[in-house]
């Protein structure tokens, strides 16, 4: 068994917010993929599934973002799992907003989701880390992750989404680079049409003879014409 955990803050205050991008990705997966209602469990929110061969167990934590290894732990120790077992999706703020990173084990980089995952279980997990984007300043961080995605954050946010659902089984099987190309094949802009540069105008193509058309007979030499003239 695998436990994924997404993280954010409970409630429809929070639900919009972007530091609850890893409670919407496990929210897509259980949806994208017939997993179990969500119930409660562990201090917190589970549903369960297959993807591919593996089990797979979600957990959205309902302690606030604070507390969430308290709920980790909590699951991982019922469960026997170790931190091998365990990916927790969360925001990024080092990265720009779309953008899809995987990570095992390391710091916490002051994300305090992360940081209390470490004084429960340990470093040594991996992550899926979902860029946001940063304000600016760190004074405006913890505004900017509690306040919504914008309106227009949509439509990467759902190619992101989407595109997790998408790659979810390879994430089980452990093949990373097969995810991110699933997440990536959602993120991509489609291939523009060439167009031609302003104020040039292509050149016109001659039509082709039909194929049935004789072919023009060559133009004759005077010296030709006047040897048939003589024959």
């Amino acid at each position: 068994m695998k436990l994924w955990v997404g993280l954010g803050n409970p409630g429809a205050k929070y639900a919009g917010n972007r530091h609850n991008i890893g409670f919407m990705a496990v929210d897509r997966i259980a949806s994208d993929h017939g997993f179990s209602g969500w119930k409660r469990g562990f201090q917190g929110l589970v549903a369960e599934g297959r993807l591919g061969g593996d089990k797979v167990l979600l957990l959205k934590p309902e302690t606030f973002m604070n507390l969430s290894g308290q709920s980790v732990g909590e699951a991982l120790r019922f469960h026997k799992l170790t931190p091998a077992d365990l990916t927790v999706f969360h925001d990024e703020l080092d990265l720009a907003p779309g953008k899809i990173r995987l990570k095992q084990g390391g710091g916490h980089a002051g994300h305090n989701g992360l940081r209390s995952i470490h004084g429960h279980v340990g470093e040594a997990y991996g992550r899926v880390r979902l860029g946001i984007g940063h304000p600016g300043h760190k004074d405006a961080v913890a505004s900017y992750v509690l306040h919504d995605f914008a309106k227009s954050d949509q439509d990467w946010l759902d190619d992101l989404l989407r595109g997790i659902a998408d790659g979810a089984s390879a994430l089980a099987d452990g093949d990373g680079p097969r995810f991110l190309n699933a997440v990536n094949a959602r993120l991509a802009p489609p291939p523009r049409p060439h167009r031609p540069a302003p104020g040039a105008e292509a050149a016109p193509t001659k039509p082709a003879a039909p194929a049935d058309e004789a072919a023009p007979e060559p133009a004759k030499s005077p010296l030709q014409r006047l040897v048939e003239r003589f024959r």
